[in-house]
């Protein structure tokens, strides 16, 4: 599946409305409604959180020194396994140990963080993630489809790959669920209209380097910014956006700003990377 936006010619769609699973692009929307609780004096984006010795920038930039859940082996077994996902506070003991062998400062990617993000939105907002995210991100942008799902049912109508099912609550940061026309037209929007200040807009395209993204990424040079990949593909090109994976399909979702152009592509497997590559030939060709 697939959809590309561009300032000069017709769409390119293919299965662009089917509602799919968009896996860690929601963690671009989780950054984007930060900012916008940054842009209207609500929080800050550098001091430390209440009890944490980091800020929301180093959390959302993954160099809060917090490990990831993808490094216990119980929690694979169990998504494998078709279980219900663990209660935070279980979640939070299992991953407790690991914290210390990361080194604050140093990018290491977390979604522990980008769950320690979400509680404290929803702490700011005194309400759940997906009614902020409607009210400050998905209205203002005009796109209404999007969804976070919480439970096994708001995905049994979904394009989930080759997975049969899945409790969402594994994607402790939250799951959001939308089309890929949605996708493209939340980050097209998000990074060309005026939701954001200027200011914030280049606080978050300044990426920290990850290091090689390896041979078969179509990256150059990759960064990681404030809830955003971005750094320039091998034909040269600048790209920002996000690239997600689950049990069953992966999702790719770039903006190309040289050209106007936003594209999006699903695939089926876990396939991060591929969905990558055809998402970034998608930008070249538009």
């Amino acid at each position: 599946m697939k959809f590309v936006l561009h300032a000069d010619g017709p769409e390119i769609a293919d299965g662009a409305d089917a509602v799919v699973p968009w896996w860690s692009f929601t963690k671009t929307l989780i950054a984007a409604l930060t900012l916008t609780l940054v842009r209207d004096g609500l929080t800050s984006l550098d001091d430390p959180l209440p009890g944490e010795p980091f800020s929301l920038r180093e959390m959302l930039q993954h160099r809060a020194g917090l490990a990831d859940y993808g490094a216990l082996a119980a929690y694979h077994e169990a998504v494998a396994a078709d279980q219900d996902a663990w209660p935070v506070e279980h979640l939070l003991a299992q991953v407790a140990s690991l914290h210390a062998k990361v080194m604050r400062g140093e990018f290491s990617y977390s979604n522990i963080g980008y769950l320690l993000v979400r509680r404290h939105l929803e702490r700011i907002m005194e309400r759940p993630l997906g009614e902020a995210l409607r009210e400050r991100l998905f209205r203002p942008l005009g796109v209404d489809g999007p969804l976070i799902a919480e439970r096994r049912s708001d995905l049994q109508t979904l394009q989930m790959g080759s997975r049969a099912s899945y409790d969402p609550r594994w994607v402790y940061h939250g799951l959001a669920t939308g089309s890929l026309r949605d996708a493209v037209l939340l980050l097209h929007r998000l990074l060309t209209s005026d939701l954001l200040p200027q200011n914030l807009l280049t606080e978050m395209k300044i990426g920290l380097p990850v290091g090689d993204p390896g041979a078969d990424r179509p990256w150059l040079a990759a960064a990681y910014g404030l809830g955003v990949m971005t750094g320039t593909a091998r034909d040269g090109a600048d790209v920002i956006g996000h690239t997600g994976g689950g049990p069953g399909s992966a999702v790719a979702v770039y903006h190309f700003p040289a050209k106007l152009t936003t594209a999006a592509f699903f695939i089926d497997g876990e396939r991060g990377e591929e969905a990558e590559r055809e998402t970034f030939a998608l930008g070249a060709k538009a």
